[in-house]
């Protein structure tokens, strides 16, 4: 998407100036699940094994990465590439548990849609991603009379690895992260949303893939992105990948090395109004726990899905009138719910290998988030039979 905004030039090549700075370094060679034969489930993804395999949808990053603290940044996703605001989509939002501070909840949960593009970010740059989302709507063609908009915001905090407290991302990088939103390959690990965020006490980040149902089915996609900040006891495949590596909740003290968030992007084009996207996103959860998540008292565990089916869409003529939708009815939704188990799983395996080991300063002292080990998860999958 073009970007118009001189402001947001500047601050793209910042960022891209900022980036070259070497404060990555990795571990491992950068592999998706996939890459070492690990396949959560029986479906099969799609072309690229991400969320954009939802046709129309657009992923879009932006990273700042600058000095010696501050790793952070900010990812988009557009659900299609019309005016969102005049044909919304139906959505649902589900909670895990609520320690977060997502932005929007409640308009999806009483209308039941979508109308802006979702940004995700960290927890103290909501209100920057807020006004860009609410500026880059207002602006569209046919939104010139439009006085309220739901800007949907989601966030996990990076305060360990990222100077938090400065608020760097503006409005200009936030709205950079929509106009930079495209179609095709994510990109994954640390970058946009996922720059300093860490998962199982290793790096963590963004992360997505996809699955397709058979034709008998309906043949239908579905897609996850995440953006993994969270803890627990890790699991890969049912493997007890941190109890082997000895790194995971409650194995030093009580009440620590757990706690942080996730954001679970769900998409479909199947035809699915509001009640039955909340089921989906509900099953989304099953996929986090089946890698190990805890999902604590300090954990902001959330869920957004919607369909951009164009027989649900609520565009202005639907919005003004009785309108029947032609929706998938309730005895045909279990293979959604398989599908988005095992993207939701498999995304954030992938958001935990893309990533590389960050370093950054914390309270004054050097510290290094290590990338999951990749060579040892191997020796321990093969251990396991896998």
């Amino acid at each position: 998407m073009k970007t118009t905004a001189p402001a947001i030039k500047i601050s793209v090549l910042t960022a891209v100036l900022f980036a070259v700075t070497p404060v990555h370094a990795s571990t491992g060679e950068q592999l998706r699940a996939r890459d070492l034969g690990i396949t959560p489930g029986i479906m099969t993804p799609g072309e690229f094994n991400a969320i954009t395999d939802v046709s129309g949808i657009s992923v879009g990053h932006f990273t700042l990465v600058r000095g010696d603290n501050i790793r952070t940044g900010a990812t988009a996703i557009l659900p299609h590439q019309s005016n969102l605001y005049q044909n919304k989509v139906p959505a649902a939002a589900v909670i895990a548990n609520g320690f977060g501070k997502m932005m929007g909840y409640s308009q999806i949960h009483e209308l039941g849609e979508i109308e802006t593009p979702i940004v995700l970010t960290n927890t103290l740059n909501v209100p920057e991603a807020a006004q860009a989302v609410i500026e880059w709507t207002l602006q569209r063609e046919g939104n010139e009379n439009v006085r309220s908009v739901n800007a949907i915001v989601g966030e996990t905090n990076d305060g360990y690895l990222n100077d938090i407290r400065g608020r760097h991302l503006d409005s200009n990088m936030m709205r950079s992260a929509i106009e930079a939103a495209t179609s095709g390959p994510v990109k994954e690990g640390c970058i946009g949303a996922g720059t300093g965020t860490r998962a199982f006490g290793w790096k963590g980040g963004i992360g997505t893939s996809s699955r397709v149902l058979s034709t008998s089915l309906g043949g239908y996609t579905v897609g996850v992105l995440v953006q993994s900040n969270y803890g627990g006891v890790l699991q890969i495949d049912g493997v007890p990948i941190g109890k082997e590596l000895n790194q995971y909740f409650l194995r030093d003290e009580v009440n620590k090395g757990a706690d942080g968030s996730i954001m679970i992007i769900v998409a479909t084009d199947a035809p699915l109004v509001s009640r039955n996207l909340r089921r989906l996103a509900n099953r989304a959860l099953a996929g986090l726990a089946r890698t190990g998540s805890s999902m604590t008292n300090g954990s902001g565990d959330y869920v957004i899905a919607f369909s951009t089916a164009e027989s649900v869409r609520r565009t202005p003529q639907r919005r003004s009138a009785v309108a029947r939708a032609q929706e998938l009815p309730n005895d045909l939704m279990s293979p959604l719910f398989q599908a988005v188990i095992e993207a939701t799983e498999e995304a954030i395996y992938d958001s935990l290998f893309m990533a590389t080991s960050t370093s950054s300063m914390f309270e004054g002292k050097a510290v290094t988030i290590h990338k999951l080990p990749i060579d040892k998860v191997v020796e321990i999958l093969r251990k396991y039979g896998r």
